[in-house]
This record gives structure tokens, sequence and C-alpha cells, in this order.
């Protein structure tokens, strides 16, 4: 068990940008330039304000987070640059609030953002083992292997089980992947804002059943961000505790020791979803079936289903009873994934956790207001990477409040922005990103023609 807290940390600001089909258009370095700026704007903070920086990313060189966070400021600070496969957004997250909690800094910036190649996922280095090769061979043992991706048989064959064990259809697959598309209609960072009938979800190509392509998250580029903040600079700064959301409870966990007990579910994470869920929870002190709104890691339709289980939102194995009443969107017991999850919205692996984060403060805040759920006052939060890594968090917001909906031109006016970023994306100026840059460590040859490329796709 690890130590207790010394301390509350909170999400002062958070910014992303849209996410894009991966087309090569537009580099790593805009990406996270973009989310960081916005990030600090929302926080009303310089980034001579960041004690730390942490790099968020999968696919990159070494030091792709120092090339970011140059561009804010040659400030000297610790950079620190995390790679834990699709769940890589959160552990940064947790990895800031782990330092600030513990006394370590202040206020640190967390950048995630991700560059990927079109089509499914593929390694990297074929020179050396893959670190989820054992993962392909208990799969092989069990289930076989196909010609369709490798992930997609994973997440698939999770699939599978679940409806042999629990009497699930191919349609509840299909409706998850339904609603997630119908939610991302109101997230205008969204790669996708489609709606699909269940007939269209189960009628696209085919990929591993039971999951067709519309079950399957698109790759994407895109990057997000978060300012954390720890009690002392908080109060230091009163007019901005409205804003601030309190990281209630979280846990980062690795693999439960049923991974390899030959279980497709359990080889996709189950045991590890579900002790950091009940870690996270506890630390929170909140039940989870009380919880209104939910981002989890919709990778595949599959997995969501799997993971209403390990979350315990359901009774065991009633995951697709959920689904079938309409209890995981609007109108039901709780909405997941209002954003469109990863299923609609993307799956720029570095970035993903901290858009996830970045939805649920904007819904704790109130500024949501397009998506908004009734009633809510904690938001729980579940991103997963194989090989393997979960983080599973409960935030609240920082007066304990109901969240209520907030006027748009009230929020424009809070930002500054003249727009509010939970509704619409769109940019800033030249002047707003210089007043968050560093006043006296500023330098044009780190920041190069970033700004100007942000700002021509404004």
């Amino acid at each position: 068990m690890g130590k207790t807290h010394s301390g509350p940390a909170y999400v002062l600001g958070v910014g992303m940008t849209k996410f894009l089909k991966p087309r090569g258009k537009v580099d790593y370095q805009e990406l996270g330039f973009e989310a960081g700026v916005k990030a600090m704007l929302d926080a009303h903070i310089n980034y001579d304000d960041v004690e730390q920086g942490v790099a968020c990313y999968v696919y990159g060189d070494s030091t792709c987070g120092q090339r970011v966070f140059y561009q804010f400021g040659l400030t000297q600070i610790p950079i620190y640059n995390v790679n834990n496969n699709c769940s890589t957004g959160s552990t940064g997250l947790a990895l800031a609030r782990t330092l600030v909690s513990y006394g370590a800094a202040d206020c640190i910036l967390v950048v995630g953002f991700e560059k990927m190649s079109p089509g499914s996922l593929q390694s990297v280095y074929g020179d050396r083992a893959n670190p989820t090769g054992q993962f392909g061979k208990m799969m092989a043992e069990t289930r076989g292997v196909t010609d369709a991706p490798w992930a997609a048989q994973m997440f698939g064959n999770a699939g599978r089980e679940y409806m042999e064990k629990h009497g699930a259809e191919a349609e509840d697959f299909a409706n998850i992947a339904r609603i997630n598309h119908e939610h991302s209609k109101r997230n205008p960072y969204s790669q996708f804002q489609d709606e699909y009938s269940l007939e269209q979800i189960l009628k696209s190509p085919m990929i591993h059943a039971p999951l067709t392509k519309l079950q399957c998250c698109p790759t994407s580029d895109g990057a997000a961000a978060a300012v954390v903040v720890s009690q002392a600079f908080l109060d230091a700064r009163p007019e901005l505790k409205d804003q601030a959301i309190l990281i209630a409870g979280q846990k980062l966990a690795t693999d439960h020791s049923s991974v390899y007990d030959r279980s497709s579910i359990d080889l996709m994470g189950f045991g590890m979803t579900r002790n950091a869920s009940r870690a996270a929870a506890a630390e929170a002190g909140v039940n989870v079936r009380d919880i209104k709104v939910c981002e989890l890691h919709d990778c595949f339709s599959a997995n969501e289903m799997i993971t209403i289980d390990a979350l315990e939102l359901c009774e065991p194995g009633k995951a697709h009873e959920m689904v079938r009443q309409g209890d995981i969107t609007y109108g039901g017991k709780m909405v997941i994934n209002p954003s469109g999850g990863l299923i609609s919205k993307g799956h720029p692996l570095g970035a993903t956790g901290l858009a996830q984060c970045a939805e649920l403060v904007w819904h704790l805040r109130g500024w949501a207001n397009n998506r908004l759920i009734d009633g809510t006052d904690a938001a729980l939060q579940h991103n997963l990477g194989l090989g393997g890594a979960v983080v599973v968090t409960v935030y609240k917001r920082a007066d304990g409040e109901v969240a209520t909906p907030v006027a748009s031109e009230t929020v424009a006016k809070i930002t500054g922005l003249g727009y509010n970023p939970a509704v619409e994306a769109k940019g800033f100026t030249a002047e707003q990103a210089r007043s968050v840059q560093s006043r006296e460590h500023s330098d044009k040859w780190a920041l190069a023609d970033t700004q100007d490329r942000v700002l021509a796709r404004f």
C-alpha cells in the first residue's frame, strides 16, 4: 500500500486541441504548444509560475518534451518524459499529483501530445522483445491468431468471453458504439461527429467479431494539457477557487496476478482496473455507482463493456444489461463518455488521459453546458494501457457543490478568450500566447515558427 497523500492537488487549468486524422500536416510541437498555452490561459498563470513539467507521448524520440516546453521558456525547470502506452496522459497527471501532494512543487504543467501514423498500431522496434509479447503468446494459446489488427483481436476476444460467460450479444457492443458516436455530436474537439444507427454500426466492416469498424477507435493526432497546483498555490489566488477541481482520489496500478490466468478479459487489465477503482473511490470517499459522469477507456466497444464491470458500475456480469437499459447515456443512471469517448473523439495516445481530464473538469465547472448531467458532484476517469498500467481518478469540485450550468457568455468573460472552450474549439491570439510565455526567459530560437503555424490554423 502507498503512503497517504500529505496535501491536496487541484486541476486549475485545462486545454486541448481538436483531435485530427493523422495526416502529418501538424507536428507534435505545434500540438503541444497549443494545448499548453490554452491550459495556462485557463489557469490564469504564466510559465514562470510552473516549477516542473511533465510531457506525455508514446511515439517520438527521447526528449520531445523539452522541444515542446522550451517553446514556453528556457526556465531550467525539471521536465519528465512519460511513456506508459495508452495510459500515458493519465500517468503524467498522476505523477504531477504525487509531486504536488508531497510538496515537491506547487505548480506543474502536464502536456500530452501524439503524432501518429494512419492505420492500426504497429510495433516500432523489430530487433528486440516486444513488451506485450507475453500477452500475444497467451492470446495465441487460448484463442488463436487471425489477420486482424493485434489490438482488435485482444479486445475482441475479451468481448467474446464476456458473451460466453454472461450472455451479452453483438448488438450490445454495437449499442455502446452507437451511444458514443451520438455523444460526440456535442463535443467540438471530437475527430468524428457523425451519428450512426445500430444497423449501420453492425453492418460496417467486420474487424474481429464482435467488433466492426465503427466500434474501434481511430488513430489520431492531438494534444491536451492540465495545470496541477497545491493548496498553497490556490490559497494565494482565491479568485480562482471556483474553477479549481480537486483530484479527490487517484490510483495508478499495474497488472493483477490474474493477468496470465488464460482469461481474455483478465488479459485486458480487468484485475488492475478493479484494484485501481476501489482504491481511488475509497480515497475520495465515494460510491462509484452514485457518480453521474464517467470518461472511460473505450478503445473498442468490448473494452467499455468489460470496464463497466471492472469499475463495478454494475452488478458482476451485468454490464450488457446496463447498456440495454440505457443506463450509460442521458436519461439513465450515468453518462459514460459524454465526449464521444475514444471511439468517436479519437485516441492520440499521449493526449487521451488529459483530454478525459479536461472533459470532466468542464463538467464539474458547469462549462460543458450542452452536455451536462444533472446532479454532478463528482466525476470518474479510467485510462488503460496494455503492458500494463491503469489510472483511475475521482474528481470533485473544490467547494464540494453540485455542478450547475454556466452560460457561455459568462465563461467567455472568465477565460478572457471571448468564447467557452468547453463548447467551442477555437484558439487564441498572439498577444494571449505571449502572455503565458516566460517574461524573462522566452527564446525566439526555441519557439521558431511554431506560434505562427498554430495561429495560422485558427
